[in-house]
């Protein structure tokens, strides 16, 4: 398999040069861009296999936020991770609400668990691929996820959840009405994400069903246990 290109989008020089450099030892195909209109200039041309992108992107101090807009909108697929030094809750939220696959704090990570998180999301991305048309169509009362389009509907409305949202509710409708702990539901939807990540992706799946259903109510929070799909709510 030819290797993986990654994209690295970071305004601070050094920083970037040093994530360049570990992912170039790694064996992967590394270019860095210190810019929204950078990279995006490259990316018109060809996109990556993965996007790592910083928040605050001089002049805009949320232009990574844009560029995994617009990424997100050219792909559905592509594994975008955000490194950043925003750790709000707020800012984890609009960064996954955003489609953003990952969401990691650069004071809490380090260069070893960030290249482990990336071949991670490149295994997934892989298995996936594998998959598709392995599985067939899944119901579970109003719900029906198409595996083989990453698609969801409710009630015959179409939910737009990202990849890892998508496999984060199959992993809940697997056995619906057991409890699964964040260890539980990221080795069943084959990801990896800190606590606080886990419970935005949650809310933000919330909201796009409520979107769609203002009763939705199909998800529970668990408190001390973890999550779980609402047999008892079936409609």
């Amino acid at each position: 398999m030819p290797a993986r290109t990654i994209a690295i989008v970071e305004d601070e020089q050094d920083i970037r040069d040093n994530y360049v450099d570990a992912f170039r030892r790694a064996g992967y195909l590394v270019e860095g861009y210190s810019n929204r209109a950078e990279a995006l200039a490259a990316f018109s041309r060809t996109l990556p296999d993965l996007a790592l992108l910083d928040i605050h992107l001089p002049p805009d101090a949320e232009g990574g936020m844009e560029l995994c807009r617009e990424l997100r909108a050219r792909s559905g697929t592509l594994p975008i991770i955000f490194l950043t030094n925003y750790d709000s809750e707020l800012d984890i939220i609009s960064g996954l609400r955003l489609g953003a696959d990952d969401y990691l704090v650069k004071a809490h990570i380090t260069l070893r668990h960030l290249l482990a998180r990336v071949a991670a999301l490149f295994r997934r991305q892989e298995a996936l691929q594998q998959a598709v048309g392995s599985e067939e169509e899944v119901e579970v009362g109003a719900l029906r996820l198409h595996p083989e389009r990453f698609e969801a509907r409710w009630a015959g409305q179409l939910v737009d959840l990202s990849v890892t949202e998508f496999e984060i509710v199959r992993a809940l409708t697997r056995h619906v009405g057991h409890i699964k702990d964040r260890e539980q539901l990221m080795k069943s939807a084959g990801i990896y994400v800190e606590p606080n990540t886990m419970t935005s992706h949650i809310k933000r799946i919330r909201a796009k069903f409520e979107a769609a259903d203002a009763a939705f109510s199909m998800i529970d929070t668990v408190y001390g246990k973890g999550y779980r799909w609402n047999g008892a709510a079936q409609r």
